[in-house]
């Protein structure tokens, strides 16, 4: 049995508790948070630490499969540019991406994160997650614009999908995005999708090409695909509505959903998704340091904050991202956005990813019978409750 106090707990489900106590089995897993009413008396056995304890993090968006693309790809190209570096990049020796996998999946676990929604068009990170102590949902993104690859694509995805759930990993299939899916490819993942009754993560207006692609088909998205050999979009009709509706028309109001980067979603894009489903099951999973690497622009977030929608976060992948690090992009939300308090980072970074994924009875808070991990967090403004660029986290359990 392990007691544990810091300057402040934050639970995750309840507000902060000053000289708080936190008691749990030599496993992690929690019995009792004790609000001391700030008065911490001294007893036997405490481990006292000066700083703020928090639950497990949860990255609710990676791309594990990436990360031997870590400072390979130049910043500030936009989508368009990012797309293209990745295509060129991503066939590298096998041997050099499992070692890089491995590397990023060590240091998240040791960056406080216990939960991963990753996004996988393979099985190469099969052995690394088969190996880790971090819990993995593998997204498994099925794509292709052509109607006519409609069937292969799904097909290729199933056959993804079945080789993670063989080595006994959590897998769906997930579109892509908007503008990478055809109108009967994203059919064919949604009627999956409703019989299954399964999580779906899709990348939502994370550029201002993507909205271009839709009113008129011209844009860095529309030049990507004329790049690519074999690709073939005289098809394709611009709908001149925003990308975030053609996803939501393609995609069961019943099914929990994460949208994914949402840094160009404006005020109307909420109204139109309250009209077409629940914001209940609707999560939108921020990745800022993400999307300053690729679009030098950060969602709007004091919009979210309004409307008080699901925010979780994410880190994206090493190639648009230093580190895999949730802390750091919580670091970056309060540097960027003064008006976001702590406990609202918390609730985003531990309990909505938790809730994301479908995983909350395991982690996201501190309550009895969860084993969340215990993360403290140090180099932190006590008085004002603001993180820093000096915050670090230490991995408790």
């Amino acid at each position: 049995m392990r007691k544990i106090s810091a300057s402040y707990i934050f639970p995750g489900t309840r507000p902060p508790l000053k000289n708080g106590i936190l008691i749990c089995e030599d496993d992690g897993t929690v019995k009792n948070v004790i609000d001391t009413g700030g008065v911490l008396r001294e007893q036997a056995g405490l481990e006292q630490y000066s700083g703020v304890l928090v639950p497990g993090f949860v990255n609710a968006h990676c791309h594990l499969e990436l990360s031997h693309l870590k400072n390979k790809i130049t910043k500030g190209t936009g989508l368009g540019g990012f797309l293209r570096g990745i295509n060129k990049l991503r066939n590298s020796e096998e041997a050099d991406v499992q070692q890089a996998m491995a590397n990023a999946d060590f240091k998240m676990k040791h960056a406080g994160i216990v939960a991963v929604g990753d996004i996988s068009n393979s099985t190469v990170s099969i052995a690394t997650k088969h190996a880790s102590n971090i819990y993995y949902h593998t997204f498994v993104e099925a794509f292709g614009i052509q109607p006519s690859r409609a069937e292969k694509a799904f097909s290729i995805a199933e056959q993804v999908e079945s080789a993670f759930r063989e080595a006994g990993l959590v897998a769906t299939i997930t579109p892509h995005s908007p503008y990478s899916v055809s109108e009967l490819l994203f059919k064919k993942i949604s009627k999956k999708a409703l019989s299954e009754n399964i999580i779906l993560s899709v990348h939502n207006q994370e550029s201002l090409a993507e909205k271009h692609f839709f009113e008129d088909r011209k844009g860095a998205i529309a030049e990507h695909f004329s790049d690519m050999p074999g690709v073939d979009i005289t098809h394709w009709r611009p709908t001149g509505k925003s990308s975030l509706d053609f996803t939501l028309s393609f995609t069961p109001k019943e099914n929990q959903l994460l949208l994914v980067h949402n840094t160009f979603t404006t005020e109307e894009d909420l109204q139109i998704l309250r009209k077409q489903r629940t914001p209940e099951n609707t999560f939108w999973v921020l990745c800022p340091n993400s999307n300053l690497h690729i679009e030098k622009k950060l969602p709007p977030v004091s919009l979210f904050q309004n409307e008080k929608i699901n925010i979780c976060l994410g880190t994206d992948s090493l190639a648009s991202n230093c580190a895999l690090s949730v802390l750091d992009e919580m670091v970056t939300l309060q540097e960027h956005f003064r008006e976001i308090t702590l406990q609202e980072l918390v609730m985003w970074g531990c309990v909505n990813g938790a809730r994301a994924l479908g995983v909350s009875e395991r982690f996201g808070s501190f309550e009895p019978g969860k084993k969340p991990g215990i993360n403290l967090i140090t180099g932190l403004d006590l008085r004002t409750m603001r993180l820093s660029a000096k915050s670090k986290v230490k991995v408790l359990r």
